[in-house]
């Protein structure tokens, strides 16, 4: 009998071919499973393997809309039959909505930016008025900056919903976040595969804006044909600037929350992301769950997330 096979669930090609180069030189054979349509047949068994699914919450910007349900429905039938799932369906959930993730992490005692949710323009403005400005506004279900921009009060935010460039989220949901002044222009991702610290990555806030995703794959938003850049951001990095580096000295004791809070949520592979902010906190804002590694940053880095990863999915089939 043949070993088990490593399925990867996902919509987006162009971000494979890192993790096809992988499976490669790991020598894990991996078969690409694309939710982009397809046939459920809830009376047969699944093929035995381990299913490991990126899907992401961007996936409607590429056309997709439906990618989302038909992941919900292929990894409760792959549970269902007892099928070894790497960021299943609870995960999966976690992926799709900001107020999942924020609600997680406060839970897991991680502090993160005050944040109010609102369904409908007048309450989204409502919202607005109990966050202090300035403030950002982001889609629950985003990827990629999808919907962040900045306003500086209620009076900016009304502007804008009542133009032709506000965005209607997807689920209906808008967040009203703080704005959160950073100590350094920067963010950091620190990215994890069964549970073990892989690396972490600065992103130039200063250069990169809200534009933060690491795969080369990101560098335009689909969407909009554009990146979504604050105020004073450039379109992109000057040649001897890289919106992506590696970090070395981040806190140990943060780290192992972000350890703490991937095992209580079943999160076998994510990167997180958190701000140092002006006034001396440390917020964490996101969790991304078909998290992606930039090319330059693994050519420095002392080791792989891609093999790392490779590998801990082939030692499942084992």
């Amino acid at each position: 009998m043949s070993a088990p096979m490593v399925y990867a669930l996902h919509e987006n090609p162009e971000w494979w071919p890192p993790f096809a180069d992988a499976f490669a030189a790991e020598g894990v054979p991996v078969t690409e499973w694309v939710l982009t349509q397809g046939v459920l047949d809830l009376d047969q068994a699944p093929p035995d393997g381990v299913f490991w699914s990126r899907m992401s919450a961007s996936s409607h910007t590429r056309g997709h809309g439906l990618s989302k349900d038909h992941t919900r429905a292929v990894l409760s039938w792959l549970e269902a039959h007892g099928r070894r799932t790497v960021n299943g369906r609870r995960v999966l959930e976690l992926e799709m909505s900001k107020v999942d993730q924020l609600t997680a992490l406060r839970a897991a005692g991680i502090d993160t930016p005050r944040t109010v949710a609102a369904v409908g323009r007048e309450q989204v403005l409502a919202a607005a008025r109990s966050v202090p400005g300035p403030f950002v506004t982001k889609h629950n279900q985003g990827g990629k900056g999808l919907g962040v921009r900045r306003f500086e009060d209620v009076e900016e935010l009304a502007e804008h919903l009542a133009g032709p460039e506000s965005e209607e989220p997807v689920d209906g949901i808008t967040l009203v976040q703080e704005f959160v002044q950073a100590a350094e222009p920067r963010i950091t991702r620190v990215e994890l595969v069964a549970g073990e610290l892989v690396y972490a990555i600065d992103a130039d806030t200063a250069h990169g804006g809200f534009q933060l995703c690491p795969a080369d794959a990101c560098a335009i938003d689909p969407a909009t044909g554009r990146p979504l850049l604050p105020p004073g951001a450039t379109l992109a990095p000057e040649p001897d600037q890289q919106l992506f580096t590696l970090r070395e000295d981040v806190d140990p004791a943060l780290v192992a929350r972000y350890q703490a809070f991937a095992r209580r949520t079943g999160l076998e592979v994510c990167g997180i992301e958190f701000i140092e902010a002006a006034d001396g906190r440390v917020l964490t804002y996101d969790v991304n769950t078909n998290t992606n590694y930039n090319a330059a940053v693994e050519a420095v880095a002392p080791r792989s997330g891609p093999r790392t990863l490779a590998r801990y999915l082939g030692s499942l089939t084992a």
